[in-house]
């Protein structure tokens, strides 16, 4: 499932959601793509989390954990991260005001970090936006539950067009997240199911459930369930 749009409107104009899009596409394509293969995993090995290199009595080894998330492994990843954050990440920041936002969107990736960390394999550099974004997502669950996401269903090769609530769509991506997690602590020491980060994606979703609502309390913006705010198109 891929999905191509939501049926939120933002009230606002969304200047945080595209900075922190902009300053990813920044660095993969002025830095990243810019870099010979040496250099490039030099350069993940010094910025991305690596949890041989993290040292909790010394705060100066803790730039990577706000460092990875503006990091990615390629135009899949780096795409895919990016237009998530485009198509939720508007509508969080309306609800919360953009320094609220961005405040939250880099805590929320801090702690999916810290749980990578904690249970994920400690000697595979773990890189991406995933876990802020999943932070966002997990805002939105809650935010937004009876909002549709127009997703794009591939079935024997035709495209099928399924509007999903969000409510479900979130929810079971999560669900798939935190089997694929459970799974992976199950695998011997040192091996990884793909080279995916779930708990950065499980903690963040938590971190998004958990603070969304302490991060729009003081948002002074009243919010109107108005049918026009959930619109089919």
């Amino acid at each position: 499932m891929f999905p191509l749009k939501d049926t939120i409107r933002s009230r606002s104009l969304p200047i945080m959601t595209w900075l922190i899009i902009l300053v990813n596409t920044f660095v993969f394509v002025f830095i990243e793509l810019n870099l010979n293969p040496f250099q490039l995993e030099r350069f993940i090995r010094t910025f991305g989390l690596l949890g041989s290199r993290i040292q909790i009595e010394n705060p100066l080894t803790w730039y990577p954990l706000l460092t990875h998330m503006f990091l990615h492994g390629g135009w899949v990843h780096f795409l895919s991260n990016m237009w998530t954050l485009f198509i939720f990440g508007d509508n969080v920041e309306d609800r919360m005001g953009s320094f609220r936002f961005l405040v939250f969107y880099v805590f929320g990736g801090v702690a999916a970090g810290m749980l990578q960390l904690l249970l994920g394999a400690p000697n595979i550099p773990s890189i991406g936006a995933s876990g802020a974004i999943a932070a966002v997502l997990g805002a939105y669950f809650l935010f937004f539950p009876r909002a549709q996401v127009i997703t794009f269903v591939p079935v024997f090769f035709l495209p099928w067009f399924v509007n999903i609530p969000a409510v479900i769509y979130l929810g079971f991506w999560f669900v798939s997240q935190l089997f694929s997690g459970l799974v992976s602590l199950a695998l011997p020491a040192g091996m990884s199911m793909g080279g995916i980060a779930w708990w950065a994606h499980i903690g963040g979703f938590l971190f998004g459930l958990l603070l969304a609502l302490p991060f729009s309390a003081s948002n002074r913006t009243r919010v109107y369930w108005y049918r026009d705010e959930y619109y089919p198109w």
